[in-house]
């Protein structure tokens, strides 16, 4: 080791909160970006893997000073979970309760990890706006009151969250770029972020761009372009977009805004992985999109700086899935016009689980659980179809036959089940439904996959206006 080397080890922690900011930074050079120049702080590499850690620590800390939060209070917040996970890393280092109000639209990921670290979860509607009594904030508000002994963090309207962001990130971001920043990208989750960042960098180079990145249905984009107040609609990225201004966002620091459908947040978040490494969330995806369009939009070179705000792993079950991707029409796959368009797992392209006759009954059971599928079909050395095996199969072998886990599972399969062709009417899979049955496409002897209830409910969904 050399002690050039040995200069740039990372140090020792006594404590993970110490290891919150001080993020590397990026720039993406295998995207295009037009003639400008992307660069991304790789908020994901805090401790709690999101950009929110910064606030949390800050709002802990603001309130224990002022004596708001109590040794072994309860801390509640309402959040889309990163700031909930926060918070969480610091209750568990600290000693405090901590109950995180979610909206139900958030990945199953998240939801497990705050559970795992020891936090109350509440989940509430994620479509009913702000006023209801069920929107998130307020079940929020309404908790705290309930308790003397809770503090209601309120990143929306709590000043030390932008005081974060201009006291550390925007410094970072500033030193890292030698001074030389001409825009920054960001989104609203709480607005702490383009108040803080924003102010900083503008004070030091009144000419840079403050550019916002919007999901599509946010009231946000239209407020910043246009000076309009819209209905809030609905989106599917988590973390950001709002449905009112939250008290800490200075809109007016905002120079333009780019409003980002879905699909296309998406794909850029899978983009970023495949071609920069970067394993990002789904409001990355949206910052991405926005900056990518803004640097494509140039004229002449421009040094870009936005966020990688939270990590993806949170979202594997959701925007890195092909299958989620497919049932939410954000990946198009090959239409036939016919009962092959409603497979969701299509057996000739490798995506189901399907099992022999001969395959142990435990073998069934380890892939039901594993691969969270209800049934599977039964196929022979010649791949055709000889039985369908399902969860009522399986329960009653175990407790009415005497089953042993090593007996072939075609002991108890139903043999010979009915199969559709392709071209078989939409209309045909009710009957089959209403007996609790699932439709098992076959075309000429060769299988094409099962139909389940819940996807002929999203083929019907994608109908709608």
């Amino acid at each position: 080791m050399t002690p050039d080397s040995k200069r740039h080890l990372a140090p020792v922690y006594g404590n993970i909160l110490e290891m919150i900011g001080n993020t590397p930074m990026l720039e993406l050079r295998n995207m295009d970006t037009g003639p400008c120049r992307l660069f991304v702080k790789m908020e994901s590499m805090n401790p709690g893997n999101s950009i929110k850690d910064r606030i949390a620590v800050a709002m802990v800390d603001v309130a224990e000073r002022d004596g708001l939060l109590k040794p072994g209070g309860r801390i509640i917040e309402a959040t889309a979970g990163n700031t909930g996970l926060a918070l969480a890393l610091i209750a568990g280092q600290k000693g405090y309760r901590v109950t995180v109000v979610v909206p139900d639209k958030m990945s199953d990921e998240k939801i497990s990890h705050l559970r795992a670290m020891g936090a109350e979860v509440v989940l509430t509607r994620s479509d009913v706006a702000k006023g209801h009594p069920d929107y998130y904030q307020d079940v929020a508000e309404r908790l705290t009151r309930e308790d003397p002994s809770a503090f209601y963090i309120n990143q929306f309207f709590n000043e030390a969250n932008p005081d974060a962001h201009y006291e550390t990130t925007a410094p970072e971001i500033w030193e890292q770029m030698d001074g030389d920043v001409d825009a920054f990208v960001a989104g609203v989750g709480s607005g702490g972020t383009v108040t803080g960042v924003g102010r900083y960098l503008k004070e030091r180079n009144p000419g840079l761009e403050m550019v916002l990145a919007d999901p599509e249905g946010s009231i946000l984009a239209p407020k910043v372009n246009d000076g309009l107040d819209v209905e809030p609609g609905a989106w599917l990225v988590e973390g950001i977009g709002e449905d009112f201004v939250p008290g800490i966002l200075e809109l007016d620091i905002v120079d333009k805004a780019y409003a980002i459908a879905d699909g296309e947040a998406f794909l850029v978040a899978r983009e970023l992985l495949q071609k920069e490494g970067v394993l990002a969330g789904s409001s990355v995806g949206t910052l991405l999109a926005a900056a990518l369009r803004y640097c494509r939009e140039q004229t002449e070179p421009k040094r870009v700086v936005s966020l990688i705000c939270d990590n993806g792993a949170k979202y594997l079950s959701k925007m890195f899935n092909d299958h989620w991707m497919i049932a939410n029409g954000f990946i198009e796959r090959e239409c036939h016009n016919n009962l092959r368009d409603l497979i969701a797992r299509r057996h000739l392209d490798g995506e189901d689980y399907v099992l022999t006759p001969k395959e142990p009954l435990r073998q069934a059971i380890r892939r039901m659980r594993m691969y969270d599928v209800s049934q599977m079909v039964v196929l022979d050395d010649e791949r055709q179809v000889v039985g369908i095996i399902d969860e009522s199969d399986v329960l009653f072998a175990l407790t009415s036959e005497g089953a042993e886990s090593t007996d072939p599972v075609e002991n108890f399969m139903t043999r010979a089940p009915e199969t559709l062709s392709p071209d078989t009417d939409v209309s045909a899979l009710i009957p089959l439904f209403k007996n609790g049955r699932v439709a098992i496409v076959v075309e000429n002897g060769v299988f094409h996959g099962i139909i389940t209830q819940i996807d002929l409910i999203n083929y019907l969904r994608k109908q709608l206006p």
